[in-house]
């Protein structure tokens, strides 16, 4: 076993927007590998459409940068605990971790989530504590924090002497100490070489390489990415793929690649220690391993935290089925759904007893709701559920998944907010207040409690706050209610257009959801009522024409400005008996049941069901 002295493997890691894609990016541009006149836009490495809008890494990618005579491979991952599955699967193919800390918020809730799992995978660590620029920046504190957190995660003695590198991603600088930054990355680049080990290499002992990574190519198809463990990995060579359940058969490599900067470039072979991918296995999976056919051992299979929440996908039936989306049957649903389970490994997709229903589960809200984002777009019409918790049975006692949530508030908004996470059953864990007016809460609340509160709490702090949570563990059921929402929904009788007259009439019974001119359908939900139970209006009545005029004829008349819902507000305004229609252009919530009677009917079979 010897040293590959000219090779280090790391990954970046940290909270969402702390800087993570920006600081890949100014390595790139410092390492001189693109040309002069070359053009590269920012957050090169967020590549998909959702990850530039919302600003968010979802898929973690690898790249490659050449600094003196030295490869450093860099796995830039997502800093979203709903995406953890992919933080999980990169510990894989690395032997140490720069952790990316904001000089000025800290640790936060996904900080502890991802460096748990590079602790957990014996990684060695850095500490990058990047916007050093900011005005509030308070550096020696965040040691402090980062430090703490170290020896709460049970951090060996080695990985708590970590080294300091502070920075700003966006300007491009770095130094060693806090003070005075110096015009380059040079101090980050030398920190890595010096305190990264280089992979150990067992070329001569039979091939091993974990999939970790999964890309699609249309002409080469399924394209396999990992760290080749042990031995050399050819073009052309024949191998053997031991599947996660323990099968094998035998493939071949068709093609091989190796990275640099932003490109995969086509070489001839590769050894233990190299990240590469591989082109030419037909249905090839995350976790399964390529071995030499003499020798084929597996190496241990990837293990994924569980799922925490789950929805029901089902074929959309609604009275506008098949008006904007391309995919409509279930078959293409299910084929869909089981597609994405090959790149996704957190993702679970079960089916139900109709063949119209799909429940799957995930890690988070935003775990599911990028997918059904990414199917919309895909031309796909589908109605989702709202979200529930996964309930588990654990030492004989049923227990439902907790949240660690961080929030920043104004001083004058703290009772509101307390109050408000009091009703949907959290418990404070601390309170920070920094003296700028700002405090910061910590709580452990139920899952549960967290599904629709992000529009309250906005509403709260006056768009000021800010909330971030992360999974922390199973606690017991919370018995009772928790959260949910308090008021019933204005549910149209008619199918039609929605009338500016019509509208008028009912807007004092409620805020509208929906604009004049808006198609309509019998059970869709156009607006939100003042009290707490659901009534029936027509949107849809068009006024008399008749010869009689009116005594205010001449009255200019204003109606308020419906309220229209983004994706994310209304799955997470739903209740238990509604649906959200999803088209690729429109989002429409609505009854599970259409028909006022029948929906009397179910609700009067509900009560006496309960009663007995």
């Amino acid at each position: 076993m010897q040293s590959r002295d000219q090779i280090r493997n790391i990954a970046i890691i940290a909270h969402v927007d702390h800087g993570k894609t920006t600081l890949v990016d100014q390595l790139l541009q410092q390492s001189g590998i693109f040309r002069e006149n070359e053009q590269v836009q920012e957050r090169a490495m967020d590549s998909n459409d959702l990850e530039r809008e919302r600003g968010i890494t979802i898929l973690a990618k690898n790249t490659a940068i050449t600094y003196k005579d030295f490869t450093i491979n860099i796995m830039d991952t997502p800093g979203h605990a709903d995406f953890g599955g992919e933080v999980e699967r990169i510990m894989k193919m690395v032997d140490g971790v720069l952790l990316v800390v904001d000089a000025y918020e800290g640790c936060m809730p996904q900080t502890k989530f991802v460096l748990r799992k590079a602790l957990e995978s014996n990684v060695t660590p850095i500490v990058v504590v990047n916007k050093i620029d900011r005005p509030a920046a308070r550096p020696e504190e965040v040691i402090d924090e980062v430090l703490d957190l170290f020896i709460e995660l049970g951090a060996s003695d080695e990985q708590l002497n970590f080294p300091v590198v502070y920075a700003s991603a966006l300007n491009g600088t770095s130094s060693m100490v806090a003070e005075k930054q110096d015009e380059t990355m040079l101090a980050l680049y030398e920190t890595i070489l010096e305190h990264i080990p280089a992979p150990t290499e067992k070329m001569d002992e039979p091939l091993q390489f974990l999939v970790t990574l999964m890309d699609y190519n249309e002409y080469m198809g399924r394209i396999a990415i990992g760290r080749i463990n042990r031995g050399i990995i050819k073009q052309g060579q024949s191998v053997t793929v031991i599947m996660r359940d323990g099968t094998s058969k035998t493939a071949r490599i068709e093609k091989l690649f190796g990275f640099q900067g932003l490109k995969r470039i086509e070489i001839e072979e590769a050894g233990a220690g190299d990240i590469v991918a591989i082109a030419g296995i037909k249905d090839i999976n995350i976790g399964e391993t390529i071995a030499d056919p003499n020798n084929p051992e597996a190496l241990p299979v990837l293990k994924i935290d569980e799922p925490t929440l789950q929805m029901t996908f089902v074929v959309n039936n609604s009275p506008f089925a098949g008006r904007e989306g391309k995919w409509v049957t279930s078959r293409k649903l299910r084929e869909r759904l089981y597609k994405e389970l090959e790149t996704d490994v957190s993702l679970r997709v079960d089916d139900t007893e109709t063949p119209e229903a799909f429940i799957v589960s995930g890690r988070g809200e935003l775990h599911l709701t990028i997918l059904i984002e990414n199917m919309r777009r895909e031309g796909f019409e589908l109605q989702v559920s709202k979200p529930s918790v996964i309930v588990r049975e654990i030492d004989g006692k049923k227990s439902e998944p907790i949240e660690r949530l961080m929030i920043d508030v104004p001083e004058e908004s703290m009772g509101a907010v307390m109050e408000s996470l009091g009703q949907r059953k959290a418990e404070m864990a601390n309170m920070i207040n920094t003296g700028s007016g700002n405090v910061r809460l910590e709580f452990l609340i139920p899952a549960r409690g967290l599904i629709g509160y992000r529009t309250q709490f906005l509403t709260l702090t006056r768009g000021y706050g800010v909330m971030n949570h992360a999974f922390d563990s199973y606690g017991p059921l919370v018995s009772g209610q928790v959260g949910g929402r308090s008021k019933g929904v204005l549910v149209s009788s008619e199918n039609g257009s929605s009338t500016l007259y019509a509208m008028i009439g009912i807007e004092d019974r409620g805020t509208l959801f929906v604009e004049p001119g808006t198609e309509i359908y019998e059970g869709m939900i156009v607006g939100e009522h003042t009290r707490d139970s659901d009534i029936v209006v027509n949107v849809c009545k068009e006024k008399a024409v008749n010869n009689i005029r009116s005594a205010n004829k001449e009255d200019t008349v204003k109606m308020k400005t419906p309220i229209i819902f983004s994706m994310e507000q209304a799955l997470e305004y739903l209740n238990d008996d509604e649906l959200c229609e999803i088209t690729p252009k429109s989002i429409r919530m609505r009854k599970k049941i259409l028909n006022k009677s029948e929906r009397e009917r179910a609700d009067k079979n509900r009560k006496m069901a309960n009663s007995n």
